[in-house]
């Protein structure tokens, strides 16, 4: 049964619409993925799902009794209520009880009389008989897994930690559906591990929007695709999305060329003049009309990000050298006796957990704060370019067009200048969106802007401090097409696994205490060659695979008669699956399939799917029988 549907549902902000007759219907069990480019409306989707947007049109329909938890983009604010209260707040009155106790306890521990004895006894009589001390565990739980710091208020805490809160207050609810908006955000690579974990074994349904790749491959049972206010529903994995999705784009920009070559046509025939008009079908002209209004209700896709950076002259070979440098803050140590020779075209990452020290390192590097001991030299003709993670560069009270041109018509890229309009419209602002000023931007767009003003100055040494915080995906892998084509040194601190595995060719690794070990090949790299005491997580592991069938060896035994029976029709049978996954794919990526109705889309995609598990199942079986032949 659903525990969620939108039917035909509607909503526009201004002349801007979102969403177009979109239908959605999320399963218990189900992880689906939402899936879009800043701005296309996803956050607005989930709103819609939880209630607290309304659409303009369609209907929305909640299992009856259904319990909903939803993780917002924005963080929670700077305000003295504890940590333990805001988790505990996700379990409703329960929760205000469980935070009346904890409170209560603490005072008591910090010398409270006897009436505080009284009030903590009565507390804890009733929650003994509503079953609250199996919700205090689990308060307990979530704040120790994702590692928070129970009494401290949340306007002590930064912006990640926050985040963690929040987190820990959607999870702590135990929902029958999960909406997720960008949930790894500020999260370092061990939390979005345990994170994933947590997901994997979460029973009810998830709805969430990521650019984390890695988690999206991990965790998604489906992804829906938002593009110009249509959803449109791809099952399996992600790779499997970019593969269909490029083929409905192909389909669907060769249909639309034809119909523009036929509407050419008959515009062509009604003006014709006189001659025309004797003979005039006053259906074809009807026809005609028709066809120049659906012309003029398409939406056309969008246009990519196209930005380039911009490299200045070649650095000298060595480009920064740290001989023993250390750094400490109010006795504990950041970075202690570390060396490393950084020469011209290396690529390094920068992975450990929040607080482990990474942008003080970067900060020492560049010689932006003075090490404790040791020293930082530097290498010739270096042009510095830094993306703050804090975007502390950026002017709130400004444009879009003043923080980058700062005044200027024109910037110079690449030796030739460019006006500041069409510069900033590769980083996709619009002319009215580049005048807007910052304040008024969301996350993405901010993140945008970082990168217009960075790639906008020539540089040899690309410094980024996590750059893919709000990104969409289409532009993430932008970004990692021209960081591979960057000339120059680059260090990038990033908690994106998939982002790391693509751009960097080695590793510095906080490993505690200050100790920074470095590591050949990216994220995964890492993974194999890290020490294994270093190895065993902290936070529970994800769900288990499936058992993989133990190899037969060569010689164990014969096959039967059975066996060999099905040995030699299993190829027909293979012929035959991959005749029909052919057949199927050719009627998905055909220009009218998505014109259908939802139920039929919904069966045509779940035979394909089961095609594709059914031809990999015989390939496997062929595989193992001929092993034992």
């Amino acid at each position: 049964m659903s525990l969620i549907q939108l039917k035909n549902v509607s909503i526009a902000y201004g002349h801007h619409a979102l969403l177009e007759g979109a239908d959605l219907a999320v399963e218990a069990g189900e992880r689906v993925c939402l899936i879009g480019r800043n701005g296309a409306g996803k956050t607005t989707l989930l709103k819609i799902v939880s209630g607290q947007a309304v659409p303009d049109a369609g209907e929305v329909w909640r299992r009856p009794g259904l319990r909903l938890a939803y993780l917002e983009q924005e963080l929670p604010g700077e305000d003295d209520v504890t940590v333990f209260d805001v988790v505990a707040g996700g379990l409703g009155e329960l929760g205000r009880l469980l935070s009346a106790y904890h409170e209560t306890a603490v005072r008591l521990a910090h010398g409270g009389g006897d009436g505080l004895l009284a009030e903590l006894e009565r507390l804890q009589h009733e929650l003994e008989a509503r079953d609250g001390w199996r919700l205090k565990q689990r308060v307990e739980t979530v704040l120790s897994r994702l590692n928070l710091p129970a009494d401290r208020a949340l306007r002590e805490l930064s912006g990640g930690w926050r985040r963690r809160v929040a987190l820990g207050r959607a999870l702590v609810a135990e929902p029958d559906l999960l909406l997720l908006d960008e949930p790894t955000n500020h999260l370092d690579i061990e939390a979005i591990e345990w994170l994933e974990g947590e997901l994997l074994n979460f029973r009810g349904g998830i709805l969430f929007v990521t650019h984390d790749r890695a988690l999206l491959q991990r965790l998604a049972t489906r992804i829906v695709d938002l593009d110009r206010g249509r959803l449109t529903s791809w099952p399996g994995d992600y790779a499997n999305y970019l593969r269909r999705k490029e083929e409905l784009a192909a389909a669907e920009a060769a249909e639309n060329e034809r119909f523009d070559r036929r509407l050419a046509q008959e515009e062509i025939w009604i003006r014709k003049g006189i001659e025309a008009r004797r003979t005039r079908n006053e259906g074809r002209v009807r026809a005609l009309l028709a066809m120049r209004a659906e012309r003029a209700r398409r939406r056309e896709v969008v246009g990519k990000a196209s930005f380039a950076v911009d490299a200045a002259e070649a650095s000298g070979e060595l480009v920064i050298e740290a001989d023993r440098i250390g750094k400490s803050y109010d006795g504990s140590p950041l970075v202690r006796d570390f060396s490393i020779r950084i020469l011209r075209g290396d690529r390094i990452g920068l992975i450990g957990p929040n607080g482990a020290g990474k942008s003080t390192l970067l900060k020492l590097l560049l010689k932006e704060i003075e090490p404790d001991s040791g020293r930082v030299r530097h290498g010739t003709r270096l042009a510095v370019a830094y993306f703050d993670q804090l975007r502390a560069a950026l002017d709130p009270e400004r444009s879009v067009i003043d923080n980058v041109a700062d005044g200027r018509e024109s910037v110079v890229i690449d030796g030739q200048p460019r006006h500041i309009i069409g510069y900033l419209g590769d980083f996709l602002f619009t002319p009215e969106r580049a005048r807007t000023p910052v304040k008024a931007l969301s996350g993405g767009e901010r993140n945008r802007l970082m990168l217009a003003r960075l790639f906008s100055k020539p540089s040899n040494l690309l410094v980024m401090d996590e750059p893919t915080n709000d990104l969409d995906v289409e532009t993430l892998e932008l970004l990692e097409e021209r960081l591979a084509e960057y000339p120059g040194t680059l260090l990038l601190v990033s908690h994106d696994r998939a982002f790391l595995d693509n751009v960097v060719t080695s590793t510095l690794v906080f490993e505690g205490q200050g100790r920074i070990t470095e590591y050949a090949g990216g994220y995964q790299d890492w993974l194999r060659q890290r020490p294994q005491a270093a190895a065993a997580p902290a936070a529970p592991k994800p769900a288990a695979e499936p058992p993989k069938p133990k190899p037969v060896r060569s010689g164990g035994r014969k096959l039967g008669f059975n066996e060999k029976r099905e040995l030699e029709s299993l190829p027909a049978r293979i012929e035959a699956l991959e005749a029909e996954l052919e057949r199927l794919q050719g009627i998905v990526s055909s220009a009218d399939f998505y014109r259908q109705d939802s139920q039929a889309i919904a069966a045509t995609l779940e035979t394909l799917e089961q095609t594709e598990a059914e031809l990999a199942a015989a390939y496997a079986r062929w595989e193992e029988l001929e092993s034992l032949a």
